[in-house]
């Protein structure tokens, strides 16, 4: 069970004291089942395709270092986020235990495989450049948790990564959303409950949906608390897929 500081029951809302996050709990209901579609129907829909094809050219996605191969199904943490919001600092203050200095960002896929006792959590980060986020969507059907890093610091970021964010979302209607508001540190960082709506986060449909402010502060002997919950969270997510 995870040990959450402070935390307190409202209804349907788990808060843990001092405004370092919140965990919202919706319902979730039944997928609803697609129609088959008629022969002739499919049949259309083919050739439609065929002629779409013929004008215009193949979509073809920018050239990028492979992916790492994930061995074990069920388990991934796919992590992603705008460039230069933080998800590889984050990734090393979870490997290590403790905050990292001169980190390279990543600038394709990124896997990091923690194992401890009987725990395996195997993360994969792909970059956040323009280039790099047509590969998002491909990823998101093998991940158990979306894991969506945002500097709150760059509020005019913030239309962007709403955008991205809402069209990952939609190709999955229940799968759990972790939020990271990280770089809490800078000065006029934008508070967790400004990230919520500046990312429409009440929009985001029935799903486990948590919003933790994080930082990464190169140089101190321990991890801060909001990066510690966020592991934490992660460790009991995975381990109630098993």
């Amino acid at each position: 069970m995870v040990g959450y500081r402070g935390a307190g029951v409202l209804g349907a809302t788990v808060i843990i004291a001092g405004g370092v996050a919140y965990l919202v709990w919706r319902h979730t209901g039944k997928k609803p089942k697609s129609r088959p579609e008629t022969e002739s129907g499919a049949r259309r829909e083919g050739e439609e395709a065929e002629g779409r094809r013929e004008e215009r050219p193949a979509e073809r996605l920018p050239a990028t270092p492979a992916p790492p191969v994930i061995e074990s199904a069920g388990t991934q943490v796919l992590v992603l986020g705008l460039d230069g919001a933080g998800k590889t600092s984050l990734l090393c203050c979870w490997a290590t235990g403790s905050p990292e200095a001169d980190v390279t960002p990543t600038q394709g896929f990124n896997a990091v495989s923690i194992n401890r006792d009987d725990l395996h959590v195997d993360f994969l980060e792909i970059g956040g450049k323009e280039e790099l986020r047509p590969y998002w969507q491909r990823y998101m059907s093998k991940a158990i948790t979306l894991v969506f890093v945002v500097d709150s610091s760059s509020q005019q970021l913030f239309p962007v990564a709403e955008k991205l964010l809402h069209e990952l979302l939609a190709s999955d209607p229940h799968l759990p959303l972790m939020v990271l508001a990280n770089k809490q540190d800078l000065p006029g960082a934008c508070s967790i409950t400004e990230v919520h709506d500046g990312l429409n986060l009440a929009g985001v449909g029935d799903r486990k949906l948590f919003l933790i402010g994080t930082c990464t502060k190169a140089g101190q002997s321990e991890l801060s608390s909001g990066v510690q919950d966020a592991h934490d969270l992660i460790v009991h997510l995975v381990n109630d897929r098993r």
